[in-house]
């Protein structure tokens, strides 16, 4: 890479880095002088918390990778130093995304209204199911981390093959099985993708049969369940947007392992890659009645901005 696209890419990622950090900072911020204050926090809050978190953690992770690899190539393609890096993201990221798509399926389980007895009974249990969700979640994201060490040592028994010019019916059949668990890998992404969509359809639906039953009655539309409704769809849509972006930015970086000479698409990937977790933040800062007049007041100069005491209706 010439010298101005390691500028461009540092420029680029360094911005993305300042600008996540004070989005998810603002968050953590604004919930955790809440809760000390009033000594209670409500499970939206504890998720969108531990969201920015990760996201802070997963930023900090790119960043030292992306440096990595402009400055010190050689030491960040070691297999020491590329195992520790992977391994931390990794988990980060998959907890990251298994947080959003908590409180995706909390917002949809609140404002959603179906007659279903399923549906039913984990709307009474709300919050026993999000809470098992996370456990859940904190499970996955291990496992998924600890699936790199078994993908590492093929990596690292490729390496070895590779370095002795030995290139046998054995060592390929050593990189197809490094490519089938790299490709397995990415499989860790699917099932909050799933959930997801499945919380956006459903909302969905139940805003169709809302207004449906506002219009029969003859009432306005434009009431507190409609908009708790569109507010919710829109941050699940917009989550949705910004994962499949990253994940295509991700499936671009992880491309690199096996066709060379891209360095140049690696960068566009990793520079793609910090713009899911650092513009999520906003939308839920956007999306979030509390965090959105926090935001606006402090945006705004306006003295005092971090004192409770303004009212908060339910909202996402």
């Amino acid at each position: 890479m010439s010298g101005l696209g390691k500028s461009v890419f540092l420029v680029l990622s360094v911005t993305q880095f300042i600008l996540g950090m004070l989005g998810n900072g603002f968050i953590v911020l604004v919930n955790g002088s809440s809760w000390f204050k009033n000594k209670t926090v409500s499970l939206s809050d504890v998720i969108i918390t531990n969201l920015a978190l990760s996201r802070i953690v997963l930023l900090w992770i790119l960043l030292v990778d992306g440096v990595l690899m402009v400055f010190f190539s050689k030491v960040h393609d070691e297999g020491t130093v590329m195992e520790i890096i992977d391994i931390f993201w990794t988990f980060t990221n998959h907890l990251s995304i298994w947080l959003a798509t908590c409180l995706s399926v909390l917002y949809c389980l609140k404002i959603a209204s179906f007659s279903h007895p399923t549906f039913l009974w984990l709307k009474w249990r709300v919050s026993r199911v999000v809470v098992q969700m996370i456990l859940g979640a904190l499970l996955l994201s291990c496992a998924s981390a600890m699936s790199l060490v078994h993908e590492f040592k093929i990596y690292s028994i490729l390496s070895g093959i590779a370095g002795t010019g030995n290139v046998t019916e054995h060592f390929r059949k050593k990189r197809n099985d490094y490519k089938v668990a790299h490709v397995l890998g990415t499989l860790w992404n699917l099932p909050p993708l799933i959930v997801s969509l499945a919380s956006y359809f459903l909302l969905i639906f139940s805003l169709g049969r809302h207004t449906q039953q506002m219009k029969h009655s003859g009432t306005s539309s434009r009431d507190l369940s409609t908009e708790a409704h569109q507010r919710a769809i829109k941050i699940i849509v917009s989550f949705l947007f910004l994962f499949l972006l990253y994940f295509l930015a991700f499936l671009i970086t992880s491309s690199s392992y096996f066709i060379p000479e891209t360095e140049m698409v690696k960068r566009v990937g990793e520079v793609v890659t910090m713009f899911y977790p650092a513009s999520h933040s906003f939308v839920i800062i956007l999306g979030n009645n509390k965090l959105k007049q926090m935001f606006t007041e402090m945006l705004c100069c306006e003295p005092g901005y971090l004192k409770p005491g303004f009212k908060r209706p339910f909202a996402p």
